[in-house]
């Protein structure tokens, strides 16, 4: 079951876990399915992704991200902030599973806060985008890089 301050996806990706890691791992593929970024998977390293600003809601367009975690081909764990207002500050994980000749991707996006408006709107979006918009733009990257 669903925690209400989480957001949580389960996928089964019909590409193997080596190449589901690439897409999570790899900036410029990463800038594909997600935003532009400066990530590095090394455990410690500061990036930003790059989104459109918006401002009726407080929002800058910088997710500032810390890599906490990193298992190849199992594991990616990502702090995911907002510094310009709305308090958001949260941890993006993504695990993968082997499962048959494909990955089962169980991605979690955990810390809202939805007692603040902006973070209970930021949920709501963010749980839609997460499940649907970003799945495909992963599956379009996967077709493409096989």
């Amino acid at each position: 079951m669903t925690e209400p301050d989480k957001i949580e996806v389960d996928q089964f990706l019909p590409y193997p876990p080596a190449q589901v890691w690439r897409i999570l791992v790899d900036p410029d593929l990463m800038a594909r399915w997600l935003m532009p970024n400066d990530f590095k998977p090394v455990v410690g390293h500061q990036f930003t992704f790059q989104a459109k600003p918006m401002p009726a809601l407080h929002f800058a367009g910088t997710i500032h991200c810390e890599v906490l975690a990193v298992e190849p081909e199992r594991l990616l764990q990502i702090t995911w902030a907002d510094r310009s207002g709305s308090g958001l500050d949260s941890v993006v994980t993504w695990r993968l599973e082997p499962e048959g000749r494909g990955t089962r991707m169980l991605m979690e996006h955990s810390g809202f806060d939805l007692d603040s408006p902006f973070q209970a709107v930021a949920h709501r979006t963010m749980g839609s985008g997460w499940r649907s918009s970003v799945v495909r733009s992963m599956l379009t990257v996967l077709e493409q890089e096989s």
